[in-house]
């Protein structure tokens, strides 16, 4: 079973996280929260875009990215930005790595980019577009990395038994 991490780097919106949160409950993904926090987790815009799903969600929280990466050693990290030279889709996802996105203003700060160039990676897009929608941005690599996996731990039938599809 495939046992993927999303990692938010001091996150801003509160909408956006509890959409991932979300996310992540729906497809049985840890969720690593690296402050500052640009919000308090029981803001009512948390709660709107999934909030209800928190006492579901296997969060954790770190004071900062070297307390991240002690309480994770080895572990293989991805880092979504829109500076790498590599596609998501180019990657092959390890079943326990780590998938970064930065906060919405600014992304994922350049030294920790730099040393881990080999790690980076982009969704494609046209135009002068900044980025896209961070909780869309974690829905495309993260159902990337399921897919790989064969969404091996997750139910792929039986949601359309309540309507008759002849």
């Amino acid at each position: 079973m495939a046992n993927l991490n999303i990692v938010l780097f001091e996150p801003e919106i509160p909408a956006n996280t509890g959409n991932i949160g979300r996310t992540c409950v729906a497809t049985g993904t840890k969720l690593h929260l690296i402050e500052p926090l640009g919000f308090r987790l029981n803001e009512k815009s948390i709660k709107r875009a999934g909030m209800d799903y928190w006492k579901d969600l296997d969060v954790t929280r770190y004071i900062n990215f070297e307390e991240f990466l002690e309480k994770n050693p080895g572990a293989k990290i991805y880092m979504a930005t829109t500076k790498a030279p590599r596609v998501y889709s180019e990657v092959s996802y390890e079943e326990d790595c780590f998938i970064m996105f930065g906060k919405e203003s600014a992304g994922i700060p350049e030294e920790i980019l730099l040393e881990n160039q080999d790690t980076a990676i982009r969704i494609p897009m046209i135009g002068d577009i900044r980025s896209l929608n961070l909780g869309n941005s974690v829905a495309i690599v993260l159902y990337e990395a399921l897919r790989q996996h064969q969404f091996d731990h997750m139910q792929l039938e039986g949601h359309l038994t309540k309507y008759d599809w002849k």
